[in-house]
C-alpha cells in the first residue's frame, strides 16, 4: 500500500518540500473524520517558484526525443498499474469513493494517458503555398509553453490527469493546483506517478494551498499561458474572466444539469438501470450525472414504480465496504446545500417520492415527483444523491424541458428507435447526448465540453492536441521579394 506520508508535501522543482505559509490543511476522511494527513500550505512565494520551476524545465523537455517523451507517459500507466491497490485505498478514503468508484476512475486515468503518451508523436505541422513567388509557408505546432492546472474534488484523479497528461504530452510545464478537499488524489499522488516515471524535475509540479492564502496569484501570474479549470460555474467564470483580463487561454470544464429523456418505447428496465447509474454514481458528484428525469406520460407510473424500488435497494455506507453504492459527500457543505434545496424543492410543491435521511456527510438518496420545470431543483445543479422527474407528452415537449436551463453539458435519450433519438439529440443544446446510455461517459479521443454555462473548449484526443499546442507560421521566401519602396 502507499504511503500517505510521503504524498504530503509540496512538489516543487522535483523536490518534496514544506509551503512556505505558516498555515495548514487537514486532509480528512468525510466518511469518518481521520485525519489522512496534515500539509503546509503553499504561499504566493511557492506559486512563484512552482511556475518558475515549470518554465525552466519545459526548456529541457524541448531538447528530450519524442520517442523518449512517449516512453515516460508510458512509465507513468506502468506505475498506475504496479499500483492499483494502493490508488484505490487513497481513493475510498480521501473522497468518499466506493470501490466500484475508484475501479472506474482509474480505468479513465490508464486510457487518459496511454492517449496522452501518443501526443510528442503528432505534433505534425504543415507547409502551405504562398500568395508571393518564391515563397513557402511553414506551420509549426509547438507547446504552449506553462500550463496551469485546476482539479475538482469529486474525480480529481481523472479530472486533474485529463488536463496534466496531455499538456506534458504535446510538451507543456505544468503546475498542478488539486482542491482543498482531494489534495492526494488529485495533486501530489500524480506528482509521484510523474517522478517516478521519469519526467524532468520541475515540469511537474503540485501546489497545495488555499484561495485565502493566494488569492488569484495561482491565474494572474505573467509565466502560464493556458488556465484549465474543473470545477462549479460560479467559479469558473470568475477564473475565465480573469484569465482573458490577464490574456491567458482558460479551459473551462463547469457544471451541468443533465437531462435524462425516456421515449414511450425505450427499454423500461434497461431505462431503469441506466437512469439510476446516471444519478448515483459516486453519490451524485459527477458534473455529468443526470440530475433531471424526463419521461413520456405513457410510461410515468411504471417508471416511476421501477425506478423507486431499484434505488430503494442501493446500499449506503462505509465506501471501503464493496458493497456499497453511495458513500459520504465530501465535505458538511455539501451536505447542508442538498438539504436545504430539498426543503425549497418540497416548499414549491415538489413531492418526496423517496426523502433520504442526511446525516452528517451521509445522504440517502432522494426522488423528488412533481416537479416543475422553474422549480429550483430543476434549475441548479443537484450534485450529490438527489433526482427530479418530470412526465412530458411530445418530443418537442421533452426537447423544451431538456433545453430549460443555463448548463448544457451532457445528456441522454432511450428509444427503440435510435434515429428518431439522434434527431432529438441534435436539438437538445449540450455537447454530449448518448442515446441507448449513460449521461456519464468520457472516452479518451472523443471530443469532451460543454455548452453555455457549463464550460469553454474540448478536451480528449485531437481536441486536447489543439487546446495545449499553438501553431507558429515561419515563412521562407527562397528570393528576393519585390517591395513597392
Amino acid at each position: 500500500m502507499m504511503n500517505y506520508s510521503e504524498l504530503g508535501k509540496q512538489f516543487i522543482g522535483g523536490e518534496w518540500r514544506e509551503g512556505k505559509s505558516s498555515k495548514t490543511l487537514t486532509d480528512i476522511n468525510p466518511y469518518n473524520d481521520d485525519v489522512i494527513h496534515t500539509f503546509q500550505i503553499a504561499s504566493v512565494a511557492d506559486i512563484d517558484d512552482a511556475y518558475q520551476a515549470a518554465y525552466k524545465a519545459k526548456l529541457e523537455w524541448d531538447k528530450v526525443n519524442p520517442y523518449i517523451k512517449r516512453d515516460i507517459l508510458e512509465n507513468a500507466v506502468k506505475y498506475i498499474e504496479a499500483n492499483e491497490e494502493g490508488i484505490t485505498s487513497i481513493i475510498v478514503k480521501e473522497l468518499g469513493g466506493t470501490r466500484l468508484k475508484a475501479a472506474f476512475e482509474i480505468g479513465l486515468v490508464k486510457n487518459m494517458v496511454k492517449e496522452a503518451a501518443t501526443f510528442p508523436l503528432r505534433m505534425e505541422g504543415k507547409i502551405l503555398p504562398s500568395t508571393e513567388d518564391g515563397k513557402e509557408n511553414r506551420l509549426y505546432r509547438i507547446p504552449a509553453g506553462v500550463v496551469g492546472v485546476i482539479s475538482p474534488f469529486n474525480f480529481p484523479f481523472f479530472l486533474s490527469m485529463k488536463s496534466v497528461a496531455p499538456a506534458l504530452g504535446a510538451g507543456n510545464g505544468v503546475v498542478l493546483k488539486p482542491h482543498e478537499d482531494s489534495p492526494i488524489t488529485g495533486g501530489t499522488l500524480i506528482g509521484k506517478i510523474f517522478e517516478e516515471a521519469g519526467v524532468p524535475k520541475g515540469l511537474l509540479n503540485v501546489v497545495v494551498t488555499d484561495i485565502k492564502e493566494i488569492g488569484d496569484a495561482f491565474v494572474e501570474h505573467p509565466i502560464p499561458r493556458i488556465i484549465s479549470f474543473t470545477g462549479s460555474t460560479k467559479v469558473g467564470s470568475y477564473i475565465g474572466q480573469l484569465a482573458i483580463k490577464n490574456f491567458k487561454k482558460p479551459l473551462l470544464e463547469l457544471g451541468g444539469n443533465s437531462a435524462f429523456i425516456i421515449m414511450e418505447d425505450a427499454d423500461l428496465d434497461y431505462a431503469v438501470q441506466a437512469a439510476t447509474f446516471s444519478r448515483f454514481t459516486h453519490q451524485g458528484q459527477i458534473c455529468m450525472s443526470a440530475n433531471r428525469i424526463i419521461v413520456h406520460k405513457t410510461i410515468y407510473q411504471d417508471f416511476v414504480n421501477k425506478f423507486k424500488e431499484k434505488v430503494s435497494t442501493l446500499t449506503t455506507g462505509d465506501p471501503s465496504d464493496p458493497q456499497t453504492i453511495i458513500g459520504p459527500v465530501i465535505n458538511h457543505r455539501q451536505a447542508e446545500t442538498l438539504e436545504k434545496l430539498i426543503a425549497k424543492g418540497i416548499e414549491q410543491g415538489a413531492v418526496p417520492l423517496l426523502h433520504g435521511k442526511i446525516t452528517g456527510r451521509m445522504v440517502e438518496p432522494t426522488i423528488l415527483i412533481n416537479v416543475k420545470t422553474d422549480m429550483a431543483v430543476a434549475q441548479v445543479e443537484l450534485f450529490g444523491p438527489v433526482v427530479c422527474i418530470i412526465p412530458f407528452e411530445t418530443d418537442e415537449e421533452a426537447i423544451e424541458i431538456a433545453n430549460d436551463t443555463r448548463f448544457g453539458l451532457s445528456g441522454a435519450i432511450h428509444t427503440s428507435n435510435l434515429e428518431r433519438g439522434v434527431e432529438m439529440a441534435k436539438k437538445v443544446h449540450t455537447g454530449m447526448v448518448h442515446v441507448n446510455d449513460v449521461t456519464i461517459n468520457d472516452e479518451p479521443i472523443v471530443a469532451f465540453g460543454g455548452e453555455k454555462q457549463s464550460g469553454i473548449g474540448r478536451l480528449n484526443g485531437e481536441w486536447s492536441l489543439d487546446e495545449f499546442t499553438t501553431m507558429k507560421w515561419i515563412s521562407v521566401n527562397y528570393g528576393q521579394r519585390k517591395l513597392p519602396y
